[in-house]
């Protein structure tokens, strides 16, 4: 079943591939089909999946590469436990809307198609993978789509903010491998489940060391201050549907692999530096969102709110017991829904207007109710409004994180007044107000794909807000096993 969502998308690559030229624009329909297949295999996933059993389901496994004399093997092996399904179903969700709004691309149609595919197999490896290294070859398979889409489909300084989102990666991804090196041959095994049920105690170099390199890249990925600078340059130039991506669950990977690799696998060194990381945590919520308030971009805007979302994660990371790694994991998958769809919105925006400076729009609702309700109503979902899933993940990490860290999560709910402002104020700006002359011929969105998208996105907003249990009970079976490991945090 992993196997089947893991490679679908591929398979969906091969039949664009071969599409004639003046069939090409088939492609967008092709990528529907194949990418709502794995997304109806991701909930048939969540639905079964047993939550009266601990450790990963659905397993799928293959030996690779087999070194004897080094004493080592490489699998391929691919799992799921209550930490990866929320995030593969949030990478099948958001794939699906990011190919619906993709439908009006006319540039290389296929080529585009081609490449959103295989960047959802990359991600979904990440999320799958049961071994260091075909968790790092995942890792890096990531880079090529992502450049491609946003050097070749983006606009503005698209060359530049394609390399730069290049650089910073790789410069991460380095680190991290020599870290996963070390940590494989120290202990004989590239299995995550194998080092996490027996973490190492000594390797070559001193495990704080490796700590760091590992956290290197993921840091990165998050991302949170000082390494957060290619994020807002990545979204702005990238095509809206490539924002949703990386926004949706790009970001989450960072989050994804501290908790799936670092906590479990380095324990002690995880607790050694947890005031590290809520000190780096609550600065990047605030700052993030400091930053957001001087934004007169739209995307721009988002984007640094996403530096500020994401300082959450880091700070629930932080409390290193359950109630706080739950808040981090929730964070991440209502993040993904919520700025997914932010996205989605301002790219819709600008679409109709041809311009995503906030002092040039205004009273955009007289002319487009249902994009600038839906703006409204996911802008509250992401200052947390009560009812809607932003406030389940906000509250469950202040909850977890209050105790150990209370300095730091006071700044983090201080980023929430600020998240409160910047949002208000960006509506006011653009959606309210008298009605603008010169954009009295806008349409609003009429097309099945655009409504399509949006309802698919605001129903998981919702449902999550309403009714947490949904994800809540998945979430504490992955977690739970990882706060154990740490003793249940303090």
């Amino acid at each position: 079943m992993l196997t089947a969502f893991l490679l679908l998308p591929l398979a969906g690559v091969l039949m664009i591939a071969f599409l004639p030229k003046d069939r090409e624009h088939e492609a967008k329909y092709l990528a529907l089909l194949v990418t709502t297949i794995a997304f109806a295999i991701s909930l048939f996933t969540f639905v079964w999946f047993d939550r009266s059993v601990e450790g990963y389901q659905f397993v799928d496994r293959l030996q690779w590469i087999t070194a004897q004399d080094a004493g080592f093997t490489v699998q391929f092996v691919l799992g799921v436990d209550g930490l990866s399904l929320p995030m593969m179903v949030l990478t099948g969700l958001l794939t699906v809307a990011a190919v619906l709004i993709s439908f009006n691309i006319t540039l290389r149609p296929k080529e585009y198609f081609i490449w959103l595919l295989v960047l959802e197999t990359a991600v979904a490896g990440v999320f799958l993978s049961l071994d260091l290294i075909q968790f790092f070859l995942f890792w890096e398979l990531e880079l090529l789509p992502m450049y491609l889409l946003i050097s070749i489909w983006g606009s503005g300084r698209k060359e530049y903010s394609a390399m730069k989102f290049l650089l910073y990666t790789i410069g991460g991804s380095a680190l991290m491998l020599v870290g996963f090196l070390v940590l494989g041959l120290s202990a004989g095994t590239f299995d995550i489940a194998e080092l996490a049920a027996a973490p190492p105690a000594e390797a070559i170099i001193p495990l704080a060391a490796i700590f760091w390199f590992i956290m290197a890249a993921f840091l990165v990925k998050l991302p949170v201050f000082p390494v957060h600078t290619w994020l807002p340059d990545a979204h702005t130039d990238a095509p809206t549907a490539v924002s949703v991506m990386l926004a949706g669950v790009l970001l989450k990977m960072g989050g994804y692999g501290i908790l799936r690799i670092v906590l479990p696998i380095l324990p002690q060194q995880s607790l050694d530096f947890r005031m590290v990381l809520a000190t780096i945590a609550g600065f990047s919520v605030v700052y993030g969102a400091l930053i957001t308030i001087r934004q007169r971009d739209l995307k721009r805007l988002v984007a640094y709110s996403s530096v500020s979302h994401m300082g959450f994660v880091l700070l629930g990371i932080s409390a290193m017991g359950a109630v706080g790694l739950s808040g981090a994991t929730l964070q991440m998958f209502t993040h993904g829904t919520i700025t997914g769809l932010l996205f989605i919105m301002v790219g819709l925006v600008y679409d109709r207007a041809h311009t995503r400076q906030i002092a040039d729009l205004s009273g955009l609702m007289h002319r487009m109710p249902l994009i600038g309700t839906v703006f409204v109503v996911t802008g509250l979902a992401a200052l947390g409004l009560p009812g809607m899933s932003g406030f389940v993940a906000e509250i469950t990490v202040f909850l977890g994180a209050f105790g150990p860290h209370p300095i730091a999560t006071s700044f983090a709910v201080f980023g929430v007044v600020l998240g409160a402002g910047y949002i208000l104020w960006t509506v006011q700006r653009v959606f309210t107000g008298p009605m603008n002359e010169r954009w009295a011929h806008l349409p609003d969105a009429t097309e099945w794909w655009e409504r399509t998208a949006m309802a698919g996105m605001l129903a998981s907003i919702g449902i999550v807000g309403i009714y947490p249990r949904v994800l809540t009970d998945v979430v504490n079976m992955g977690i739970a096993p990882i706060a154990a490991v740490l003793g249940g945090g303090a």
